[in-house]
């Protein structure tokens, strides 16, 4: 066996090398899975793996060791820019008339009160009487098509003006996230045309009707946009901060395994390293919180722990040139 496994260490790959011994010894591979994915199979009660310096090396072992974070635990959902209801204006003229004289654009900024179209009436004068409509609100021009000489009512729109300094996010929130959501949570948005550029936002309503053909409900999280980059209908990803953490003992997400319902890592201590079942906490993108049985400086791997259970499954020692 010795001999064999020699010739194994120099020629196999270290993961093939890893599955071409337990099927050797077992006739059979368990499957090994990582954080996240459930493993068919499990152990018993087994003692530490045992592996030296070169067999390490082999199956290109990392470890890195657990220490306190600022962890944030995030609902990352997709949604677009819109304006907010209280923050536009229809323009209208009282009379009938046409456009005698036109003070803006499509596209201009405009103050309370600033004239933005000239109306004379219809009704017979020398000169004819006319009106100026000015702008009820602060804001952008968005919408307009007037043209001298046009006619006008009084019952159609002459502009559109939106105050844009803060606009919300409506987002769809899935039917079984809508227990983790409440108005005031802190969100984070970025906008597909602006992705390194991050905003700060918060949940200011959710629906009361709940979509059933999407099975989702909308969320509104209000931002702040005073550069005026967020415009209405951009694609927008926010992330709803559900729980923050200022000091959580964490690890890199592919140190965490998961088998039968357990989560647990593998601790180094010299040339041993030994299984722990664990508790998890807050998660994010790269590190996961753990609440019970490690301690900062404790060294768990994070590469290499797929070999690892399969020896552990196999009877925790792996014997080689250096044994």
């Amino acid at each position: 066996m010795q001999g064999i496994f020699n010739f194994i260490c120099r020629t196999a790959r270290p993961l093939q090398l890893v599955f071409l011994l337990l099927a050797s010894t077992t006739g059979r591979i368990p499957p090994v899975l990582a954080h996240g994915e459930e493993i068919a199979v499990g152990g018993g009660a087994r003692g530490p793996v045992v592996l030296t310096e070169q067999q390490q090396q082999a199956i290109d072992l990392k470890t890195t060791a657990a220490d306190f974070r600022t962890l944030d635990q995030i609902l990352n959902v997709n949604g677009e820019v819109q304006l907010l209801p209280q923050n536009q204006a229809v323009v209208s003229a009282r009379i009938s008339g046409q456009v005698l004289a036109l003070y803006v654009r499509l596209g201009d900024k405009v103050k309370r009160g600033q004239a933005l179209v000239k109306v004379e009436s219809r009704i017979s004068g020398n000169p004819p009487p006319s009106v100026v409509v000015a702008a009820p609100m602060d804001g952008v021009v968005d919408e307009s098509s007037l043209m001298l000489g046009q006619s006008v009512e009084p019952n159609v729109s002459l502009f559109h003006i939106s105050d844009r300094s803060r606009v919300i996010v409506a987002a769809r929130l899935y039917e079984e996230d809508l227990g983790k959501v409440q108005i005031g949570m802190d969100a984070r948005v970025r906008a597909l045309g602006y992705p390194q550029q991050l905003f700060s936002g918060k949940i200011t309503l959710i629906e009361p009707q709940l979509d059933p053909q999407t099975r989702t409900i909308k969320v509104w999280i209000e931002v702040a946009n005073p550069r005026n980059l967020l415009r209405p209908n951009l694609f927008a990803r926010a992330s709803i901060l559900l729980q923050h953490n200022e000091a959580a003992l964490a690890v890199p997400n592919g140190a965490v395994m998961q088998a039968n319902g357990e989560n647990f890592v593998f601790v180094r201590e010299a040339k041993q390293f030994r299984r722990v079942e664990v508790s998890l906490g807050v998660a994010d993108d790269l590190y996961t919180e753990i609440t019970s049985e490690l301690v900062p400086g404790d060294e768990v791997v994070t590469q290499g722990n797929r070999e690892l259970y399969t020896m552990w499954l196999t009877g925790g020692q792996m014997k080689g040139e250096d044994d």
